[in-house]
C-alpha cells in the first residue's frame, strides 16, 4: 500500500509526478486512491476491504494510496470527493468512483472491470 509521504521540506510529492508515473506504468497495473475520513469505523472498514481486494484479485499489480481528507482537504477538493470513503481507479481506464465501506467485493470487482455481470 503507498501512502502520500513528505519529503523533508515537509511538503507532498507533486501529483502530476505522481499521474505522468501512473501513464508511463506497465499495461495491468491498477492505480487506485482510497479518501478516508480520518480513523472512523467505515473508513478503517474501508481500508481493510480493499487491501484483501487488492490482495486476493490484483496479486501486486497494484498501487494504492490512502488519503486522509481530514488532514489533507485540499485532496478530496482536487479529486472532486463528496464523500468518505471513497475509492477511486484512475489507471486503467475508464476512471470509476465506489463510495462506502467497500464490503460488496462482487460490485468492486466488476468496477475494475476483474468479473464479468452473469
Amino acid at each position: 500500500m503507498e501512502k502520500k509521504e513528505k519529503d523533508e521540506s515537509g511538503a507532498f510529492e507533486d501529483r502530476a509526478e505522481v499521474f505522468e508515473a501512473a501513464l508511463t506504468a506497465e499495461p495491468g497495473l491498477y492505480i487506485l486512491r482510497l479518501y478516508v475520513s480520518g480513523l472512523t469505523p467505515n473508513s478503517v472498514k474501508a481500508i481493510e476491504n480493499v487491501q484483501k481486494i487488492c490482495k486476493d484479485h490484483l496479486s501486486g499489480g497494484y498501487q494504492l494510496e490512502v488519503v486522509d481528507i481530514y488532514q489533507q482537504p485540499i485532496f478530496a477538493k482536487e479529486g472532486q470527493i463528496v464523500a468518505a470513503p471513497t475509492l477511486v481507479k484512475e489507471l486503467p481506464p475508464p476512471l470509476r468512483k465506489f463510495i462506502g465501506d467497500m464490503s460488496q467485493t462482487e460490485r468492486i470487482l466488476l468496477g475494475l472491470d476483474l468479473r464479468t455481470r452473469k
